[in-house]
């Protein structure tokens, strides 16, 4: 080969190789980037190009695929009683992205998962459509539907959960909105999207996971676990030695209380009708680390608690002073919690001590309806002895006998629950949050645990309370579980 050919063959070899090199980059190590791009539309056209998977509840799916006009997005999401699942479907927009189950689990509902590479290839022998699979949710219908009726109008949040497996049966968050009303590429979709993010209300902030309050008093069965812990209390009824007043350390304020008969109450006294002077002075007493032991031990402060969708961190302060902290140990001070956080106090409690993890997806199907990957229980901690959690629960369930937690009490079964009233606003000038938790028990033991907080509602300031608002439904939703079992 004379010269000037060699050149040339040697300039085609260079370009060969930079060709290879240059589309080994873009398909491996760009590859991720470039499918995420903002500007590249075939994934997302492609992700509509075909029927969606479902998510499902009771073994019915609660969304479906609706075939569209449009020449490239050929199917568009929608959703039965959209309202009543946001909170635990998410949505998926052709327009606006997804989120939550319908994100997280988008590889599966589209079918582009690794996880259905066989199903993708068997499909292309035997010239089937490409299908999603489907996710199988934890939810209890019926829990969901008590949860949210019970909502109704007023702002507010229920988390309810399986003590035993930490199964989510109920995540209800109010206002609500429908993700069927903005799942296209319409105008009246864009309305839909625009409305939603200028409603003060917030409807699509899910409030049992992302959203945080001050607890109140609920968080009274947290400092109560924790004195029993760390050796505070070996007696539940017996004296506290509470004067009253009770003057917060290092101040000269006193803690006010709401009930009569807190001067020396016990422990089981003090929960039953709520003294705040009980359980700051024991908190106190406990020491700020011994709580924040506890409470960690609960979830507080823990930011990856994934259901799978990520709950925000419970909050109990790290460096607070001693009047921080006593006032942290009923509930106030910049103690916040999700609606989910306290529904595991009060499943652990139930549960003997044991805290599982808590999730809502039990399985993962292929189109064909195979298995592909399920849920196992899985313990999350021990906050407190099997002995101290059935003290706890004893405390509880004289709360809902003879204590505030009255309108919770079912017939024929044990109840405990505990009620709260918790200040917000400068100088507590904002209308209070009302909680209520219980858990109630069956002859195998506490099928469910439940939190609801209310965040806002129709009525009077007096009128505001964790018995009277919240108290009907968690009811509600523990009687649902429960005819449901039978």
């Amino acid at each position: 080969m004379n010269k000037p050919l060699r050149r040339i063959a040697i300039f085609c070899g260079l370009l060969v190789l930079a060709l290879l090199l240059r589309d080994n980059w873009l398909q491996y190590v760009r590859a991720d980037e470039l499918n995420t791009h903002k500007l590249n539309k075939r994934v997302e056209i492609e992700r509509y190009a075909y029927e969606r998977g479902n998510i499902v509840v009771d073994g019915k799916a609660i969304t479906g695929s609706a075939e569209t006009k449009d020449t490239y997005y050929k199917y568009k999401r929608t959703y039965t009683d959209g309202p009543l699942w946001a909170p635990v479907t998410g949505y998926a927009s052709q327009v606006f992205g997804a989120n939550q189950i319908e994100k997280l689990e988008d590889g599966i509902l589209t079918g582009n998962s690794d996880q259905l590479f066989f199903d993708r290839t068997m499909a292309m022998f035997t010239g089937d459509k490409k299908k999603g699979g489907n996710v199988v949710t934890t939810l209890n219908g019926k829990a969901q539907k008590a949860a949210f009726e019970g909502l109704g109008d007023k702002k507010g949040a229920v988390a309810a959960i399986d003590p035993k497996t930490g199964k989510i049966l109920a995540l209800a968050s109010t206002p609500s909105y429908d993700p069927s009303s903005f799942a296209g590429r319409l105008k009246d979709d864009e309305k839909a999207w625009v409305a939603l993010g200028k409603d003060p209300d917030k409807p699509m902030l899910n409030r049992a996971l992302r959203e945080t309050y001050p607890p109140g008093s609920t968080f009274k069965v947290l400092t109560a676990a924790a004195a029993l812990e760390h050796g505070a209390v070996d007696d539940i009824n017996a004296a506290t030695d509470t004067p009253e007043p009770y003057i917060l350390p290092n101040t000269t304020t006193p803690m006010i209380n709401h009930a009569n008969g807190c001067e020396n109450a016990s422990l089981n006294k003090a929960l039953e009708v709520s003294c705040n002077s009980v359980f700051a002075k024991l908190g106190d007493t406990v020491t700020r680390d011994k709580m924040l032991e506890t409470a960690e031990k609960f979830g507080f402060n823990n930011p990856e608690i994934d259901t799978p969708v990520r709950a925000a961190a419970s909050v109990y302060d790290k460096k607070m002073d001693r009047p921080g902290n006593a006032l942290s140990s009923i509930g106030q001070f910049n103690t916040a919690t999700t609606p989910l956080q306290m529904a595991m106090v009060t499943a652990a409690i139930a549960n003997d001590g044991k805290l599982m993890k808590p999730y809502m997806i039990d399985q993962l199907e292929a189109p064909n309806l195979d298995v592909i990957e399920k849920t196992e229980p899985e313990e999350m901690s021990r906050p407190l002895s099997q002995e101290n959690a059935q003290l706890v629960q004893q405390m509880m369930e004289n709360v809902v006998e003879n204590g505030t937690g009255g309108n919770a009490a079912i017939p024929g079964v044990e109840v405990g629950g505990k009620t709260g009233t918790a200040q917000h606003g400068e100088n507590n000038s904002k209308n209070p949050y009302a909680w209520f938790i219980s858990y109630a028990k069956d002859d195998n033991g506490s099928p469910v645990a439940v939190a609801v907080v209310v965040e806002d509602s129709n009525a009077r300031r007096d009128d505001i309370s964790g018995g009277g608002l919240a108290a009907p439904i968690a009811k509600a939703v523990m009687q649902a579980v429960l005819n449901d079992k039978q």
